[in-house]
């Protein structure tokens, strides 16, 4: 898979280099392209943000750098583009399981008080949110949601990993334990090293319901 990421600020991505996501674009399992609007832009002092028509606070990023950056990255538009934005669509785990099966993404990151509207219009397939809040600017959901369609991509991450985790089968994930077997007064559940593994199956599914049911019941509904 091949991720561009449109960014006024591109060393704010730096974390993308390093733990898992790190070592799949070093193996050539991943690619992952940050590129600085500012490259793009005709104003010879880099500006590519300027004042909301109609008043208002703050400043608005001008169409111009990020159409020309988006006609020299995707010119056949062969990527699925995404605007990071509070309005769009809510990322969920449906949707990381959609855009893994694409071949190419690219995530246009806005900042200060959004992107002029056409070049939404002419350039962007969708907008999409990463919750009902409001951040500086759409670097950290871009790299949320680097991170979450990564772990799809083949190769990444062990494929039993995936299966087991939460909302890979509607609910959350059961709790996890490692050695100490006693910890400050705390014991492992016995069940876990019981070496039963039916046992395990059901105390895990039995936990992920009721985690669930406690945090997130809404995923319950409809049953």
């Amino acid at each position: 898979m091949k991720i561009d990421i449109l960014t006024l600020f591109p060393e704010m991505f730096t974390p993308l280099k390093t733990s898992i996501i790190g070592r799949a674009v070093n193996s050539g399992k991943l690619e992952i392209n940050v590129h600085d609007i500012r490259d793009y832009t005709l104003d010879k002092h880099r500006k590519c943000d300027d004042a909301p028509f109609g008043g208002g606070a703050g400043m608005v990023m001008m169409p111009q750098p990020i159409a020309s950056a988006i006609e020299a990255i995707d010119p056949e538009h062969k990527a699925k583009r995404i605007f990071l934005s509070p309005r769009g669509r809510v990322f969920k785990q449906s949707v990381v399981l959609e855009y893994s099966r694409e071949q190419r993404l690219l995530l246009l990151c806005g900042h200060y008080e959004g992107v002029d509207q056409r070049v939404l219009d002419l350039f962007i397939d969708e907008e999409l949110s990463i919750g009902d809040f409001v951040l500086t600017g759409g670097e950290i959901p871009a790299m949320a949601v680097v991170d979450a369609v990564a772990r799809y991509v083949d190769g990444v991450i062990n494929g039993e990993s995936l299966s087991q985790e939460s909302f890979s089968n509607g609910l959350l994930e059961y709790p996890q334990y490692t050695r100490p077997q006693e910890f400050m007064g705390l014991k492992v559940p016995e069940v876990l090293t019981s070496g039963d593994h039916g046992k395990v199956d059901k105390w895990r599914a039995q936990k992920s319901r009721e985690i669930t049911l406690k945090n997130r019941p809404d995923l319950l509904k409809g049953e």
